[in-house]
């Protein structure tokens, strides 16, 4: 079956990032980053809803009873029936930097990854979010954090620093959240770009949003590039499976980050569907 690649009328985003299918419900959500807004679809984008926070939305996860949402500032819960929005933690971050990337892992923690808004190289941070609350520095001496995923069986957790191009593979210890140390996987930069956001299909492959390469990458849980798939937008920033069998990949895109990715491209920070790829996904894992 050819790959099939179509742009959902979901609406544009200036800073489109983490987009979750939510298996419970059958719906997709994604967000505005830097306009603090939350976004809400059916698989094909239609059925749409939306919410705005007062700050920047770095990523979110399935949790019990609605979403985890991780806010600039630290870890909230979200009930989309009425909208209540409350804070779980503030994890100790460095001044100048604010939470992005994140993942549930497969046994009911949430992990994130902070960014840096100034100036200051290596100043953000990996943290995890335990079920009561209690956070943990995993990782420091970031950038900008991100491509965070785990493998299907949750004993292996991928993470990249964008800037400096490579996409890293921990141990991971689903027990106790500890993990090992750390392994240089791939350096994305040799296809032309940083890893943005990442997830893992069922085989246990790693997808890459390539967002200066206008593409998203396939890679072995060895680091083999296996393929590439050019898109139709540039700067692609985060991929997800999703749809009623999880074979659609989900792919969201930036307009302007607010920053220095500024496109002109008419569909800029539309959400793409890719459809025919030859493995689904896996569900999400659900904070608890």
């Amino acid at each position: 079956m050819p790959v099939e690649i179509d742009l959902l009328d979901a609406g544009v985003a200036g800073l489109g990032e983490s987009p979750l299918w939510d298996h419970r419900n059958a719906r997709l959500w994604w967000v505005d980053s830097t306009a603090g807004r939350l976004c809400s679809s059916d698989a094909e984008g239609a059925a749409q809803a939306e919410w705005t926070f007062d700050q920047p939305i770095g990523s979110i996860g399935l949790a019990e009873g609605g979403l985890i949402v991780a806010l600039a500032d630290g870890f909230y819960r979200f009930a989309a029936g009425d909208g209540d929005l409350n804070a779980i933690a503030n994890p100790p971050m460095a001044p100048a930097t604010r939470l992005n990337d994140g993942k549930a892992d497969r046994a009911g923690r949430f992990l994130a990854a902070s960014m840096r808004t100034g100036d200051a190289m290596g100043t953000a941070a990996l943290f995890r979010l335990d079920a009561d609350g209690a956070t943990t520095c995993l990782e420091t001496g970031i950038g900008i954090g991100n491509a965070i995923c785990f493998s299907p069986d949750g004993d292996m957790l991928y993470f990249a620093d964008s800037l400096d191009g490579m996409l890293r593979r921990y141990a991971y210890d689903p027990q106790s959240g500890a993990v090992g140390p750390r392994h240089d996987l791939v350096d994305c930069r040799a296809q032309g770009s940083g890893a943005d956001g990442a997830t893992v299909d069922a085989e246990g492959r790693i997808w890459v949003a390539l967002v200066l390469a206008q593409a998203v990458a396939c890679y072995a849980p060895d680091g083999k590039l296996l393929r590439s798939i050019p898109v139709p937008l540039p700067y692609p920033s985060c991929p997800a499976f999703g749809g009623p069998n999880l074979d659609i990949l989900y792919l969201t895109s930036i307009a302007n980050s607010g920053h220095r990715i500024v496109a002109d491209h008419p569909d800029a920070g539309r959400l793409t569907a890719i459809r025919g790829l030859d493995v689904p996904g896996i569900a999400e894992g659900i904070y608890r």
